[in-house]
């Protein structure tokens, strides 16, 4: 049984409701029907009843069994306005503007959902840029506790099982911060433990990569993952992590031995936390194309609560399997 597949059995024990927005897209549609039929979750879909009704129907999309929710027509939606009107006082947001935004944007009236307790995830991205996706997260949800960087990880899934985790590897972050400081990159390093535990089922085992391993090479770079170290170090994280490493350190256990003869980590890591975001991602796409690695993500990780983000490019398929993801992340 592959990953994705555990992770729908998991999701289907557990049968959250996870709201989709972007009901205008023929793949939410289909998607929908996938995700009901498997009963991974419970399906909120956002807008006109009519109209996606009418939608679902012209695509071949059978919906029977979601939810739909029209915030033109919804009970509590002055609750919703109060609720964005008191998150966003600091930025002085009108009352005017924060109805405009639950409205008429249903990324963020889907991430109040979720907020308030109406849904527990949501899943968006296939019609709109990363950036709408995280901007309403980041507003509405906020940060997990402890935690202040919203980052995220790729599973990787290789076929021949040499590495990680019978070739189960998380890989962080490789697809929202640019140039992380040392606290983000102890950040990052936590969310990834707390998904690898929830979504995968894995004892984290993380490891800081740089160019060096343990002092072999002295540079800034090597500098701000070594103080990540410190900082996860003084948090006193449950999870085993060790840094600096360099990947081969990492993941192979003769030169594991070698390198840091005196690590927990080196040789068996099952995470790896990339210094930078061109590393991270350039690093996960190699993986992808050169050994034929399944890339699972990105899951969006350090909200309070589980919100992902889709590519535009994404197949129907990869919606139903983020939902299911997306399930599996709820505490």
């Amino acid at each position: 049984m592959g990953l994705i597949d555990k992770i729908k059995e998991k999701a289907k024990k557990q049968l959250r409701t996870i709201v989709l927005p972007e009901s205008e897209d023929e793949r939410v549609l289909k998607a929908t029907q996938i995700v009901l039929q498997d009963k991974t979750a419970k399906v909120v879909l956002i807008g006109n009843s009519e109209t996606i009704k009418a939608d679902a129907s012209k695509c071949g999309a059978n919906i029977e069994g979601a939810t739909i929710v029209d915030p033109k027509k919804f009970d509590n939606i002055e609750k919703y306005i109060d609720e964005l009107v008191e998150l966003r006082k600091s930025k002085n947001l009108s009352r005017e503007d924060a109805k405009e935004l639950i409205l008429n944007e249903p990324r963020f009236f889907g991430c109040m959902m979720v907020r308030l307790g109406d849904a527990d995830g949501l899943v968006a991205g296939s019609n709109s840029p990363t950036s709408d996706v995280l901007r309403a997260a980041i507003q509405v949800i906020k940060t997990a506790p402890g935690i202040n960087t919203v980052s995220s990880t790729f599973v990787m899934e290789t076929k021949d099982g040499k590495f990680g985790d019978n070739g189960l590897i998380l890989f962080a972050d490789c697809a929202v911060i640019p140039d992380p400081t040392a606290e983000q990159l102890a950040d990052i390093a936590s969310a990834t433990a707390a998904t690898a535990s929830s979504v995968v089922g894995l004892e984290p085992k993380v490891a800081m990569l740089s160019f060096s391993t343990k002092g072999s090479a002295s540079h800034p770079l090597v500098d701000k993952v070594t103080n990540a170290c410190k900082i996860l170090e003084d948090r006193k994280v449950n999870f085993a992590f060790d840094g600096e490493l360099q990947a081969d350190a990492a993941i192979v256990e003769s030169v594991g031995v070698k390198k840091a003869p005196n690590s927990k980590v080196a040789g068996y890591a099952n995470i790896l936390v990339f210094p930078d975001l061109q590393s991270g991602n350039i690093g996960y796409k190699l993986v992808q194309r050169f050994a034929g690695a399944e890339a699972h993500g990105p899951i969006i990780q350090g909200l309070n609560k589980p919100v992902n983000d889709l590519s535009r490019g994404c197949s129907v398929e990869d919606i139903s399997n983020l939902v299911a993801i997306t399930a599996t992340q709820i505490k």
